[in-house]
């Protein structure tokens, strides 16, 4: 499928090494240890740092940093939703009042934030390719017996910025043995989310294309947008809900009998949820429901799940699920597709 090629080596261009920076953060642990560092960024309660002597990122544990200081630009979230970005030091508290991290936005403008409210912080810089992060996973399984064939790829790309982001997704299936038909599945996804105002709100916009021989979809196309709201957001979990408007068009294989694209126009109904635990594992989950306003009674849905474990370096051990369900399929097509898979996984940028 041309589409997917063409995802896929845009995909493979942006997980192209990116440029490092300078080593010369410093970190002072509660024990007194001292590290000169890169500060890669903060996730889920894991501060990830890569120093000179040491191959690959190292974690951690945020409550355990007393002192933090960095010349280099970083965006910083909290727990209400307000974002800054500038360098990093550490305010002097005395005693033993909770560490407060200054972030110097401007010459003149300074923040004091308590760390315990800091929930994320990335790199950002003036140049493009520094201020991406993202992963990459695969499997593979081989069968002699029945010349059975099954792999699965997943690509994530993530642009983080003060008051948006957009992320970027490309997953592919493919099974197949002696005697049957191969199956295929590809999906690609892009999201853009614009911080308001208004603390833990945001606009959101989706796209979303699909292709899938189970379900003979050729080319399925999602657009929409609408307002969301972060539920919790935390160094343990975030939780994200939207609501809006999308339209669809979907171009069915030959089998299906159905001339021309299917034009609808749907609600939508989405939510993010993210668990973690210190530098070991992270559950995501993403789910949308798409009620069709155009023909009542029709509904899509589509969920991703996965899990994984780190378990050396920037390498992971990876469980995905994956499901898309029509409860209106045309005459003589499946009206689901859903698998899961698990393999190797590998996570660059600031972590």
């Amino acid at each position: 499928m041309k589409i997917s090629a063409a995802i896929f080596s845009c995909a493979l261009v942006l997980v192209t090494p990116l440029y490092a920076r300078d080593k010369t953060d410093v970190l002072i642990m509660n024990n007194g240890d001292r590290v000169t560092c890169e500060i890669k960024g903060l996730d889920a309660s894991v501060l990830y740092v890569s120093v000179d002597y040491i191959d690959g990122t190292a974690s951690v544990d945020w409550s355990k940093v007393r002192h933090l200081e960095s010349k280099q630009l970083f965006i910083v979230k909290t727990q209400n939703g307000s974002v800054y970005t500038g360098t990093l030091s550490t305010a002097d508290t005395g005693g033993d009042r909770p560490v407060r991290i200054g972030i110097a936005e401007a010459a003149e403008k300074n923040v004091v934030i308590e760390r315990q409210r800091i929930v994320n912080i990335n790199q950002t810089s003036d140049r493009f390719l520094q201020r991406f992060n993202g992963s990459i996973n695969s499997g593979l399984i081989y069968s002699k017996g029945n010349e059975s064939t099954q792999y699965t790829l997943g690509t994530q790309v993530s642009y983080p910025r003060e008051r948006w982001s957009a992320g970027a997704s490309f997953d592919s299936t493919l099974a197949g043995s002696t005697g049957v038909s191969t199956s295929t599945r590809n999906n690609a996804s892009l999201d853009v989310r614009h911080l308001l105002d208004r603390n833990n709100w945001f606009y959101i916009g989706i796209g979303n294309w699909l292709q899938s021989s189970e379900q003979d979809i050729q080319l399925q196309s999602n657009i929409g947008g609408g307002i969301g709201r972060y539920i919790k957001n935390s160094n343990h979990a975030t939780i994200a809900v939207a609501g809006g408007l999308a339209w669809q068009s979907t171009e069915y294989s030959p089998s299906a009998e159905i001339q021309g694209a299917q034009q609808i126009v749907l609600g939508m109904a989405a939510a993010d949820l993210e668990f973690f635990k210190f530098d070991k594992s992270k559950l995501a989950v993403k789910a949308n429901v798409f009620p069709a306003l155009s023909n009542p009674g029709r509904v899509y849905t589509n969920t991703n799940m996965s899990y994984y474990l780190k378990f050396f370096g920037n390498f992971t051990w990876n469980l995905s699920f994956y499901g898309n369900w029509d409860n209106q399929p045309p005459k003589h097509s499946a009206g689901s597709n859903y698998g899961a898979s698990s393999g190797l996984g590998w996570t660059f940028g600031n972590k």
